[in-house]
Order: structure tokens, then sequence, then C-alpha cells
């Protein structure tokens, strides 16, 4: 003979507790950004190079202008770096010698040198390459995968391509933190190049590619 059973419903208490483990799951992963920013931004940070070199009465010390030029070339200078001379002494020979290294590959000696670790000895100076980089650590991000998405929000991977892609390609890193300054005046003749070059370009279309048509019309 079977037994007849009968199910006990849950009481509400044991209920709730049962669904909040799903429920605390579930939440974990539901997009919760409903603008349109990304929360994932370039950050910007700068990074010295220093290196120390000897300095006499008249400049640098026998063979440190080698030297200095040796760390030049393997620092590979690019547009967006910044180099400085830290000199206690204040040696205008040694700043000049260094400075003409520097504008052989493109770099102008700029003043204020950031603060960096360590002492300068006596009879020496420090020279410091200012380098920014640009990154979006945070990403990739994939916290917000559930398909769960009654608040229509942003993927947490929302953005990291583009201002990943951004802050690989920009030439100056510093730029993303204030934009490039102007000196205020415009120089026409730098302005209408684009244009000069549009007009005194040769026309395409050559090899009988482009046929020339005419039509005369007069009086019958």
């Amino acid at each position: 003979m079977p037994f007849a059973t009968r199910a006990r419903p849950l009481a509400a208490g044991a209920l709730v507790l049962a669904l909040a483990p799903a429920l605390a799951g579930c939440m974990g992963g539901i997009p919760t950004n409903r603008t349109m920013y990304s929360e994932h931004q370039p950050v910007v940070q700068q990074v010295n190079y220093t290196l120390d070199l000897n300095a006499d009465g008249g400049g640098l010390a026998y063979g440190e202008a080698q030297r200095l030029s040796g760390w030049l070339d393997a620092m590979d200078l690019k547009y967006g770096d910044k180099l400085y001379v830290d000199d206690p002494a204040t040696s205008a020979a040694a700043r000049q010698a260094i400075a003409v290294l520097a504008e052989r590959r493109g770099i102008l000696m700029a003043e204020g040198a950031p603060i960096t670790e360590g002492y300068i000895q006596p009879g020496t100076l420090r020279v410091v390459i200012a380098r920014m980089q640009a990154s979006v650590p945070s990403c990739p991000s994939w916290k917000s995968n559930s398909d769960f998405n009654p608040g229509n929000g942003l993927s947490s991977n929302y953005g990291c391509a583009t201002n990943s892609n951004l802050a690989a390609m920009v030439a100056d890193p510093e730029d993303l933190l204030h934009g490039a300054e102007g000196d205020g005046e415009t120089n026409a003749m730098t302005s209408t190049k684009a244009i000069q070059a549009y007009r005194e370009a040769a026309p395409t279309g050559n090899g009988n590619t482009v046929t020339t048509a005419s039509t005369t019309t007069g009086a019958q």
C-alpha cells in the first residue's frame, strides 16, 4: 500500500534565509553604472630617471660628456620628455654642454628640476629625465558578467578599450591632465599650409583615366 505524503510549506523566515545566498551572488554581478561615463579613466604618472655626472670648474669632467651621450641614446628621448639639471653649484658651462647634447636629440632643457631621491655629492651634478606614462590599471574588468540587468546599467568593462588605446597612443600623456598650452599667437602661413598643399597638388586620374569633354554652343 503506497504511503501518502504531504509537503509542508516553509516558514516565511526560512524562505528568506534560503533565498538570501542566491540573491547575494546575483547582485554582485549586476551592472550598476547607469550613466554614459566609463568608470575606468587613464592614470598619468611621472617617472624620473637620473644620472649623476662629475663636474669641474670648466664644465663636465673628462669623459662625462661621452657617458651622458650614451645614456641619452639608451633612454631613447621622445616627444613629451623633459630634461632637467640639478646642479647645486650652478655651473653654467656644464649646463650648456648638457643643453647642446639634449638639443641634438630634439629635447630642450627645462627649468626647475623635480625632487629626486639621494644626495648630490659635492663636485657632481644630476641630470633628470622626467617621463610621463599613461595607463588604465583597472582594465579589463569583468565584474558585471551577469545577464540579469534590471537597471539597464553599463558593463563593468565599458570604456576599457577606448581609454586604454587613448593612453597608449597620446603623444604626450601630460596633455590628458590639462591639455597643451598655446602661445596665443596665430601664424597665418602655418594655418594655410594645408590649403596651399591641396591647391598645388597635381590632379589625380593620370593615364587616360579621366576624360575631358567640352561643349560648344552657338546660334544655328
